[in-house]
């Protein structure tokens, strides 16, 4: 496989996600999939339907790993190999990180100076994650300014699209205002920092193995890497019906966490065994959870082979990066050219 990216131009689409260590599933089926479908899209006559851009936002991880941000190179680098497993493709996606783009770092600054305070602090997630990061001090300027950075993220790029999941809409609308201030102070008329739109996408609902929704915070999730062994283990001590409290017991797949796997990863003829065995205690949990493992080992194995063929030649993955950057870095520089003649920031000729 090429580094080189050779995808034909379409309306433009940017995401990314932070690395706070190796994906799971919640990742997969929340977004990445979504971006693999994204960019595998075409039009009549063979050309690409989207110019989708894809980072790393190691510089997001800062915002609450700023004590100690060792850790982040080695999640950057699993985050890596985890996009290329889940099958985003450099001839098809520009593939960076977003520290390697330094007009991330400007944008977010030279918006800074005219976002109000309000803005940032009404963003819903702003006060949740500091209840559910308690432990760590989160009164800090980067903190307060990441939604501004994500703007930056997504505007330095000037995409038609953003795709992301009905709990990221709100940071998508702050992007928009931004670009709707920046153009009225400076555009003169013009569209400097186009808005992009959202391009919402499907995110079934998938549990962790304690039930609540799978995430890293609550240590309940199943990784893209994990061994089979290690995830069909995970499986079996999952929560399941409260109701079934005794293997005679009948129960609801319906509102069991076992049951929303399968809604996810089961092929039908699976879905519809599960359904009647759990309903009549025709089937015990553990023989439904095996179930489910199947499913979900059909779903990483695949995965975990791509994986597998980029830890063997890391040169590659080195490679795909520094194109993606490259690219990325171009891109970004004909925004701040714009956006510098729009701030009166470049010495014009005498």
């Amino acid at each position: 496989m090429s580094a080189t990216n050779n995808n034909q131009a379409g309306a433009r689409v940017l995401s990314g996600m932070r690395p706070t260590g190796k994906l799971h599933l919640g990742n997969y089926m929340g977004a990445l999939r979504n971006w693999v479908s994204l960019q595998d899209e075409t039009v009549a006559g063979g050309g690409r339907k989207y110019e989708c851009y894809y980072f790393i936002a190691d510089l997001h991880a800062l915002t609450t790993e700023y004590a100690d941000p060792s850790g982040v190179p080695e999640s950057t680098l699993q985050v890596a190999l985890d996009y290329l497993a889940a099958g985003l493709d450099p001839e098809q996606a520009t593939i960076f990180v977003q520290s390697d783009v330094l007009q991330h770092a400007e944008l977010a600054l030279l918006l800074g100076m005219f976002t109000p305070l309000s803005w940032l602090e009404r963003v819903p997630t702003y006060k949740e994650q500091q209840e559910q990061l308690s432990q760590k001090d989160l009164n800090t300027y980067g903190f307060l300014g990441y939604p501004l950075l994500m703007a930056a993220d997504i505007l330095v790029y000037r995409p038609q699209y953003v795709p992301v999941g009905q709990d990221q809409m709100a940071h998508v609308e702050l992007t928009r205002e931004v670009a709707r201030k920046f153009n009225s102070h400076y555009g003169k008329g013009e569209d400097v920092l186009p808005e992009p739109k959202v391009l919402v996408t499907a995110s079934p609902k998938l549990p962790g193995t304690d039930g609540r929704k799978m995430s890293k915070s609550y240590g309940n999730t199943i990784l893209l890497s994990e061994p089979e062994a290690e995830m069909r283990a995970k499986l079996k001590t999952m929560v399941t019906d409260p109701a079934r409290k005794r293997r005679t017991d009948a129960g609801n797949p319906e509102v069991c966490p076992v049951g929303d796997l399968h809604k996810v990863f089961s092929t039908e003829e699976t879905r519809a065994k599960v359904w009647e065995g759990c309903k009549t205690a025709g089937i015990g949990c553990i023989e439904c959870k095996g179930w489910a493992a199947d499913g979900i080992a059909a779903v990483l194995a695949p995965i975990q082979e791509r994986r597998r063929g980029f830890e063997e030649n890391p040169a590659l993955v080195r490679e795909i990066l520094s194109a993606g950057e490259a690219k990325a870095r171009t891109t970004a520089a004909a925004t701040m050219a714009a956006v510098h003649d729009a701030m009166c920031l470049r010495v014009k000729s005498l």
